[in-house]
């Protein structure tokens, strides 16, 4: 054999060789990959900071953490807060579709809107929502949009129980509602009291703001003018709460609240429940879909669990109302520890 026939099977030896060996290097990358573990990358963006919307978030990470999901091991979060500015609400959503993350958990109706407006791929999951119909978040509890659901914060007997309370135990007439105009859960919610109030001969005067900055001059707009005052779940005020507590206080006027949280803070009374409730059940409905086992638009949007009428002591005193033992008949009574 001559060198030349030599060197030609030489050549196809090591051709073998090397495919032989790169093979074995595609398997090996095979495995790694298999055996690696998923890390979900989850978007959470929240409207506001303030205590209710801080439960509902916290809820949302409990129940994926109970359902296996733990921070620092198989799931990573992005957490933005969009400092109750619409503006910020759709940046933080375009970045979070920028970055591809798996999941978008969205607290409170702004946010949701903007996650949704950003991306009709991505999973979101919403909460702290009163009206997900309203505001164009899905076509129907039942059948929610391709790739969104959640659970609202609307229990159609919870502003009804409250106004009752206002109108039938303290006995006002005059009722100021603050709220800021450009959140659709908040418009929803004063077209709600008018109609309860007018049903009780009673009367709406409304006082709306666009920033929480705006807020204390708006509820001392209402001094003079109302027998009492009701903060709907708005995020806008309630982010600026102690300045209606403080207007309240000064000047004796009963302060109602649309959720437990602000009536822990300083209102009179709150029909609700626990916004760590809804949080925790959209981490649930979270769960579901990050194990593949089901889609967003195969799960129903869901409301809140019971209710509870509840009557802050102190802060009744502290703004002049006189607690009547008979309400515990009809209420519990909440008293700071």
């Amino acid at each position: 054999m001559n060198n030349s026939i030599k060197l030609f099977f030489s050549m196809i030896a090591f051709g073998i060789i090397a495919l032989s060996g790169c093979g074995q290097e595609t398997a090996n990358e095979t495995s790694k990959t298999k055996d690696e573990k998923k890390v979900f990358k989850i978007g959470l963006t929240q409207f506001a900071e303030h205590p209710s919307l801080d439960a509902a978030s916290e809820g949302f990470i409990k129940a994926l953490e109970d359902e296996g999901f733990k921070e620092g091991d198989n799931i990573e979060y992005d957490k933005q807060n969009a400092q109750a500015d619409m503006n910020n609400t759709q940046t933080i959503a375009n970045n979070f579709v920028g970055d591809k993350v798996d999941l978008i958990f969205a607290n409170a109706t702004p946010s949701a809107v903007s996650a949704l407006n950003a991306t009709k791929d991505i999973p979101i999951l919403f909460t702290s929502v009163t009206d997900p119909i309203g505001s164009g978040l899905v076509e129907a509890f039942e059948k929610p949009g391709e790739n969104i659901t959640g659970t609202t914060d609307y229990h159609p007997d919870a502003t009804a129980t409250t106004f009752n309370f206002i109108i039938d135990s303290i006995g006002a007439k005059n009722i100021g509602v603050i709220y800021n105009a450009g959140e659709q859960n908040s418009e929803v919610q004063v077209d709600e009291v008018k109609k309860l109030a007018d049903s009780k001969s009673a009367k709406i005067v409304e006082a709306s703001i666009s920033t929480s900055a705006e807020v204390k001059q708006a509820v001392e707009s209402l001094v003079g003018r109302v027998d009492a005052i009701y903060v709907p779940t708005d995020n806008t005020v309630v982010s600026a709460l102690e300045s209606v507590i403080s207007v309240a206080n000064s000047n004796k006027i009963p302060l109602f609240a649309g959720e437990l949280d602000s009536m822990k803070r300083g209102a009179v009374a709150a029909s609700g429940f626990n916004y760590y409730d809804i949080g925790y059940q959209t981490g649930k409905m979270a769960a579901e879909i990050l194990k593949g086992n089901k889609t967003p638009a195969e799960i129903p949007v869901e409301l809140p669990g019971s209710l509870s009428l509840i009557i802050n002591k102190k802060a009744a005193e502290d703004q002049g109302v006189e607690v009547k033992e008979e309400w515990g008949e009809n209420a519990e009574f909440y008293e700071e520890k």
